[in-house]
């Protein structure tokens, strides 16, 4: 059927654009001779995840335990969590994934470091590790030299714990005014991060992976320095109404919310029949990827969501509300695509506006 007959609110996904994102991040990676690890909670989908590892990607990146074991359980034996996993409940399941699958996952700090050499000499299995350097997010990862060295102090005695790598992740790139400040993020971010990777290296340990990116960082060209072993962009196959303002369009946008005009109480007032539910009320407020309203109304020009309740999104415009009726159905270019398909139970994947496949979001509510 046609995409526009399916009930609202809908996720739907473009299926030639959501191809041509994976395409032509893979070409990018093939040219900088580093490998390709989609960082998968954009989607939560195991289908898609397949996809990109058939199209050249080396195995994919989850945020949570719980996205790892769904990945795992549908085929998927190279993962990365690209997150610190901390406490005795998640270690002892990423140790039950180590004994079938090749898992690794983020470290910072001494203290979780005692965590992951207790919890793995129990399940008699070697926990593989990538240190993270904090390069400027102000997030979590490594920040000073000296905390770095005596993390390294600490695993040279560890039995169970196996440093494999170091990664980081310049989110801070969304914030960037334009593209010459992204670039600067993104080479200096890969500095930084070679730097602990020599510091590494000069103290002894042999560094197999290192992993960096973002999307905003690595829809550009921009040069991968050597020394850099892997990228690991997530939205780059949907992309959003934030990375749209960063590349300069919305043409490569993939994913849309398909929702109906429910209501026109004014003359410039009009309801669709989904809100924070289906859309989330995430903005980005400075740089490229600032984004006006709540998302924004595919086909018609600047005009963007004012606001949304739990079920209801709000629009003020003349011209738009002349150009809809009560019952007819847009699309919404979500703001972030990310936590907004985390609220959908499954996708529609549309090919020349027909439905021809519904894919579950599987991963979806894996917080743990």
């Amino acid at each position: 059927m046609k995409f526009t007959d399916l009930d609202t609110p809908s996720l739907i996904i473009n299926y030639e654009r959501l191809i041509d994102n994976c395409i032509n991040m893979q070409i990018y990676a093939d040219k900088q001779r580093v490998s390709l690890r989609p960082h998968t909670k954009t989607h939560k989908m195991p289908k898609l995840a397949l996809k990109q590892i058939e199209l050249g990607a080396k195995g994919i990146a989850v945020a949570k335990v719980g996205e790892a074991e769904v990945m795992a359980s549908h085929g998927i034996n190279n993962i990365f969590i690209a997150n610190e996993i901390v406490g005795s409940k998640k270690l002892e399941r990423v140790a039950k994934l180590s004994k079938t699958i090749n898992i690794s996952f983020g470290l910072d700090s001494v203290d979780q470091a005692k965590m992951i050499e207790h919890t793995f000499s129990k399940s008699k299995a070697i926990a593989t590790v990538l240190i993270e350097i904090e390069v400027g997010e102000e997030r979590s990862g490594i920040v000073s030299k000296d905390q770095f060295i005596k993390l390294l102090n600490f695993l040279s005695k560890c039995k169970h714990i196996h440093l494999n790598g170091i990664f980081s992740h310049d989110g801070h790139s969304y914030g960037a005014k334009d593209l010459d400040e992204v670039e600067k993020i993104h080479i200096e971010s890969q500095e930084r991060t070679l730097e602990f990777v020599n510091l590494a290296k000069n103290m002894g340990f042999e560094i197999e992976t290192v992993s960096i990116g973002s999307t905003p960082s690595l829809m550009h060209n921009f040069k991968i320095l050597d020394g850099i072993t892997e990228i690991r962009p997530g939205t780059y196959i949907f992309m959003d109404a934030s990375q749209g303002n960063s590349y300069g369009s919305y043409s490569r946008c993939a994913a849309t919310v398909l929702a109906t005009v429910m209501s026109k109480p004014t003359s410039e007032r009009v309801i669709l029949d989904v809100g924070a539910k289906g859309l989330t009320t995430q903005t980005r407020n400075k740089g490229l990827c600032r984004t006006k309203g709540l998302g924004v109304i595919k086909g018609f020009d600047r005009v963007t969501i004012y606001d949304v309740y739990d079920e209801h999104a709000i629009i003020y415009n003349k011209d738009f509300s002349k150009s809809v009726s009560i019952g007819d159905k847009v699309e919404i270019i979500p703001n972030h695509i990310c936590p907004v398909v985390n609220l959908h139970e499954s996708a529609f994947i549309i090919l020349k506006d027909q439905v021809f496949d519904e894919i579950k979001i599987k991963c979806r509510g894996k917080l743990k």
